[in-house]
């Protein structure tokens, strides 16, 4: 099954030069050839060949490009050699090329002082599969098994599942000296699991994995850098409430997340259930703000007496996710408290429920309308 996504590369390309980030296994390297096969120079950096001749002499990319013909040239997985940025940023420069330069891990790139471009290439990031991009999407199957497409396409998504988290997340990033001590690493990554979508709190996780507080941090910022998870702030401008200044912490796929949690089955009425669809709703605003191009922070509102609001977008649209069949005013009791500060202008409770309902300032509607409106230009809804 060929499955069409979202992000357009001929459209950016057509714009600057770009860094495209996203996790292992999220496609980019089969969009790259779906899309720019035929109008662009491909060095894949996990050829042997490529990689042996490019990181023992750099200067020589020049002379695999003919500027001529080739005016898009992609480097798969930039981080391996990431010298080559000089002479990508020459080649910008002199030559008038575009390049595509992808990547899974941000890390080596930020914190290796190389050279990022200087604005003369933008950033963009692909994700997993939306349900835009699923054909006869399968709500159940997408909160247990995730949307990365070598699990969603495969017949025994469970195996795909468990050779990832212990392939990449375990042995790759110990591999690649992200971390240095293996075990309390993989302890700390089930606790993340089992808190997916909850505000952290460090000192906990560093009891629970037996490590200190400081490293419980470096290793949440692996998870950053490597775009497995992301850490959602909170938003705290609001003076009717006292607002908590913790931030969430989401891991970028429900598949993954289950896979090292140890979870096998999901209940539809549990608390598991409720947090998956939450992070499904958020994984889709994600990457409708990356993929739109539209340069609106994302965050969450929580007070101190437990008031919430699940997603917010800039600070024009509040989000509360249910994942219940049927929600009623009671269900916008924290979009109700967020309204008193008289800042957000959309007011949404996204569910399950079929029966689309508007009570004064706040509409409810099933979470397919949302994502429809959404999609089609944030018409109606967000933007």
């Amino acid at each position: 099954m060929e499955l069409k996504r979202c992000l357009n590369l001929v459209e950016l390309l057509q714009k600057k030069s770009f860094f495209l980030f996203g996790p292992r296994a999220t496609g980019k390297t089969t969009l790259i050839k779906r899309q720019l096969a035929k109008s662009a120079r491909i060095l894949d950096l996990l050829n042997s060949r490529i990689y042996l001749r490019l990181s023992s002499a750099p200067h020589d990319l020049e002379t695999l490009i003919e500027p001529d013909r080739d005016k898009i040239i992609v480097i798969d997985e930039i981080q391996r050699i990431p010298e080559l940025l000089n002479e990508v940023h020459r080649l910008i420069e002199d030559k008038k090329i575009r390049f595509l330069l992808t990547g899974s891990s941000a890390r080596k790139l930020r914190r290796g002082k190389v050279n990022l471009l200087a604005g003369r290439a933008w950033n963009a990031e692909l994700f997993p599969l939306i349900r835009k991009e699923i054909p006869n999407f399968d709500l159940e199957r997408y909160l247990r098994l995730g949307g990365l497409p070598a699990v969603y396409l495969s017949d025994y998504p469970e195996e795909e599942l468990d050779a990832y988290v212990n392939t990449y997340l375990r042995e790759e990033i110990a591999a690649e000296g992200l971390v240095r001590n293996l075990p309390p690493f993989s302890r700390f990554l089930k606790s993340m699991a089992l808190a997916n979508s909850e505000i952290i709190n460090f000192t906990k996780l560093a009891s629970d994995c037996q490590v200190a507080p400081s490293t419980v941090n470096e290793y949440v910022g692996v998870l950053e850098d490597t775009l497995v998870g992301f850490m959602l702030p909170a938003w705290t401008e609001s003076k009717k409430r006292k607002a908590l200044k913790t931030a969430k912490f989401y891991f970028f796929d429900p598949g993954v997340t289950h896979t090292l949690s140890g979870t096998l089955n999901l209940d539809r009425n549990s608390n598991l259930y409720g947090r998956s669809f939450e992070q499904f709703i958020g994984m889709e605003i994600r990457a409708f703000l990356s993929y739109k191009r539209i340069k609106e922070p994302l965050s969450f509102w929580r007070s101190t007496h437990g008031m919430e609001a699940d997603f917010l977008i800039g600070e024009h649209t509040a989000i509360e996710v249910k994942a219940s069949n049927k929600v009623n005013q009671r269900d916008l009791k924290g979009l109700k408290a967020l309204q008193q500060e008289g800042i957000f202008k959309n007011y949404l409770l996204v569910s399950q429920d079929p029966t689309r309902a508007v009570y004064g300032d706040f509409q409810a509607m099933h979470y397919t309308d949302f994502l429809d409106q959404l999609w089609n230009e944030g018409s109606g809804c967000i933007i």
